[in-house]
């Protein structure tokens, strides 16, 4: 089933029970998809893609989540974090730090990297190999703990 037949049947259940943090998100999901249907490209959403979708709306919630969060908003805040929960259902299951690092260990030991000037290097194999399992910033974090 495509991200798209999902989103379509989950609306459908946040209507009838009137959830609407799960609107909200799921909604954005949706328009998200319609947007890059409609961009003018023709490329079909993979499920890559998809993937890469919902994480950059993600991203886009956590950063205003910061934002409002530094600003003493916590109703903004709140709302932000319900979204957040909400996308992330439609993710696969996220890497824990433990699991990352053997992973980009090997990632390191097949590039040949040895200090930070490598950290691009890496960086771009262990996104490849690591897409939807891990978000870049937990992926940086491991690679310059590694590479100092």
């Amino acid at each position: 089933m495509s991200l798209e037949e999902k989103i379509n049947q989950d609306l459908k259940t946040a209507m009838r029970e009137k959830d609407k943090a799960g609107l909200r998100g799921i909604r954005a999901i949706k328009n998200a998809i319609l947007l890059s249907k409609t961009d003018g490209s023709g490329k079909e959403l993979d499920a890559d893609g998809e993937i890469k979708l919902v994480q950059k709306l993600i991203k886009s919630r956590k950063d205003s989540l910061e934002i409002y969060q530094k600003q003493d908003r916590a109703d903004l805040a709140v709302v932000e974090e319900e979204e957040i929960k909400v996308l992330e259902r439609y993710l696969p299951a996220q890497l824990s730090e433990e699991e990352l690092t053997p992973i980009i260990q090997e990632i390191i030991s097949s590039t040949g990297a040895s200090s930070m000037k490598d950290m691009g290097k890496v960086m771009g194999m262990a996104s490849g190999k690591l897409a939807g399992q891990a978000d870049g910033k937990s992926i940086s974090a491991i690679v310059k703990k590694l590479l100092s």
